[in-house]
């Protein structure tokens, strides 16, 4: 199941039924679980570790060390998690020493055409990114978040649980869990209703969601004001308290 013109560096260790497709190149220290196919032309450098049942798509570069100026030769490492789709062109960098290390990318992971993840960024489970998505460094996405086309997030910006990005925006400040953002720059436009009936909140939920975004964005009241009313009227579901305790918990400041 490996082609005869893909190259594999001998260190490299395949699991069962890998496919490796024409002209591949595997490089040192590689990881690859069962299932997995690399299509053709696809580059994988050294320190990489791909879960089971992905699919790599043809001209795909994955692990290439990072487009950081403070980066100069360290150990780093990139983590693909399983059952991720990578398509055509997709670019993926290895962590730098002073982000800790790691570039990871979740599992189930649908990345489109020519999007790029850059160096220490992290993404949950179920995460979509549209043709030409472009995350810069230390990025984190939280799980099932949905990345429209031709959009570039800023370095060091969160993005939380559910989160939906309109194509050709332009983030700079964190986006809370379960809203919709859009615009240049970026600016809040209500709930993502659509992917939350969709991942089958409860009516309950929805509309304590709801509540506790007018709250927060829709009356003038600072951080700290909402968060005590959100917590003295709003029930303290698990989904209402991880929308508080985001945006708490910002360092960047939050999209309004």
């Amino acid at each position: 199941m490996i082609h005869p013109t893909a190259i594999i560096d001998s260190e490299a260790e395949l699991d069962l039924n890998v496919t490796v497709g024409p002209y591949a190149i595997i490089r040192g220290d590689v990881h690859i679980g069962a299932g997995t196919e690399i299509g053709p032309y696809t580059t994988i450098d050294s320190y990489v570790t791909i879960g089971r049942d992905c699919r790599i798509f043809q001209y795909a570069s994955i692990g290439a060390p990072p487009q950081d100026l403070k980066y100069h030769g360290e150990k780093t490492y990139l983590k693909i998690g399983r059952g991720t789709v990578i398509r055509e062109f997709v670019t993926i960098n290895r962590g730098t020493e002073f982000g800790g290390g790691y570039t990871e990318v979740g599992e189930e992971n649908y990345l489109m055409a020519y999007t790029h993840i850059a160096h220490d960024c992290k993404t949950g489970k179920q995460v979509i990114l549209a043709n030409n998505s472009t995350l810069g460094g230390h990025i984190e996405l939280g799980d099932n978040v949905t990345v429209g086309g031709l959009v570039a997030i800023h370095q060091f910006v969160k993005v939380g649980d559910f989160a939906y990005i309109g194509g050709k925006s332009a983030v700079v400040k964190d986006i809370p869990p379960y809203v919709i953002a859009a615009g240049d720059r970026a600016t809040l436009h209500g709930l993502n209703n659509v992917g939350l009936q969709r991942h089958h909140f409860s009516k309950n939920t929805v509309a304590s969601l709801k509540k506790a975004y007018r709250i927060f964005f829709r009356i003038g009241l600072t951080v700290k004001q909402a968060s005590e009313r959100v917590r003295a009227e709003v029930e303290q579901i698990p989904e209402v308290v991880n929308f508080i305790t985001f945006i708490e918990k910002s360092s960047r400041g939050i999209t309004r």
